[in-house]
């Protein structure tokens, strides 16, 4: 049998210390771009792959990131955003040799237990913190337990920790807009938890953007993000004694349940009420009508927020991240408030 090549091989058919293939290998500054790009080539060639156990071992780390998200089983499973940040995550977390660990837990309180066993055992480097809370402690609680963090999503404005993320507000009032351009004045609201940071700016966007039209706010109803409380908003909205003709939904799944209940009751869409959404899921296009929605590039996220995890981790500056702005992409869903 070939023996397997090492990490001498390498640095030997390079012209390079071990140490500098290890600096290579895990992408720290220190390295003219020239040799960095012969000795990846090189173990290319060679078909050299480290040892994981022994990389770890050799610099104290685990090799992994963590993400802990305390969601209900059901709601998550139908939640078209973490697969596609997920996704993201996965391709630069796979390309620099680390693993994601994943952990659904069933409330705030596991989470936290959940931080601290992580950083006892050192098991993770890093994590990512999803679904931030108006009075969330989480970003401290890893700043004591000295685990780098990239938080995702709106910040606090505290300064534990970076934030990767959109601003919500101009996609929604780009929503708003389009809908008062089209005649609307009794526009509601179907929001997702009030007591997430993304919930929250997501109603005061719809509730600025009423106000700087010189509309007063339309009926609003708070719900979870999921199918389930999304059609069960709708159907108050729709029974009250008068009902709104369009509703901005915080979600994409919200908005579609929504518009499975306006049809289901024949009431038409958009000729009746009009309807938007956020995320612009791959299902959004394909629903009759398809669904205007705001559109957040998803994959990029969860590669920004990698690449500046593993940025901390390393002691490194992170490059600036740029995200593309949210924009509003009109489809059937929407159309002229009726006479």
């Amino acid at each position: 049998m070939t023996p397997r090549p090492t990490i001498n091989d390498v640095a030997r058919a390079a012209g390079v210390s071990k140490g500098a293939v290890s600096f290579a290998l895990n992408n720290r500054p220190g390295l003219a771009t020239e040799t960095r790009e012969r000795i990846l080539a090189v173990a290319r060639e060679l078909g050299w792959t480290p040892n994981s156990r022994a990389r770890a071992l050799s610099v104290s780390r685990s090799f992994a990131v963590g993400l802990v998200m305390a969601r209900p089983p059901e709601t998550l499973r139908a939640d078209p955003f973490f697969p596609s940040f997920i996704a993201g995550l996965e391709s630069v977390l796979s390309e620099s040799g680390y693993a994601l660990l994943l952990q659904v837990v069933p409330e705030h309180d596991h989470e936290l237990r959940s931080y601290r066993r992580l950083a006892e055992e050192g098991r993770v480097d890093g994590v990512f913190v999803t679904d931030l809370h108006v009075d969330d402690t989480r970003p401290a609680l890893l700043a004591e337990l000295g685990l780098p963090a990239v938080i995702i999503g709106p910040a606090l404005g505290e300064p534990f920790w970076p934030a990767v993320g959109v601003d919500d507000g101009p996609g929604v009032a780009a929503a708003v807009e389009h809908l008062v351009g089209l005649g609307h004045t009794r526009i509601a609201h179907v929001s997702g938890p009030t007591a997430m940071v993304h919930g929250q700016s997501r109603r005061d966007a719809w509730s600025r953007a009423m106000r700087e039209a010189g509309l007063p706010e339309g009926p609003f109803a708070e719900a979870d993000f999921s199918a389930e409380e999304g059609a069960s908003a709708t159907r108050r909205l729709l029974d009250l004694p008068e009902p709104p003709t369009a509703i901005v939904y915080a979600n994409d799944l919200m908005a579609m349940a929504g518009l499975s209940v306006a049809t289901g009751r024949g009431v038409d869409v958009p000729g009746r009420l009009s309807i938007t959404g956020f995320d612009d899921t791959e299902l959004a296009a394909h629903v009759q009508p398809g669904l205007t929605t705001v559109s957040t590039n998803v994959l990029d996220w969860g590669r920004a927020a990698a690449e500046r995890l593993l940025a901390l981790v390393d002691g490194r500056d992170p490059a600036p991240t740029e995200l593309d702005p949210p924009r509003l992409v009109v489809r059937g869903s929407t159309g002229p408030a009726p006479s």
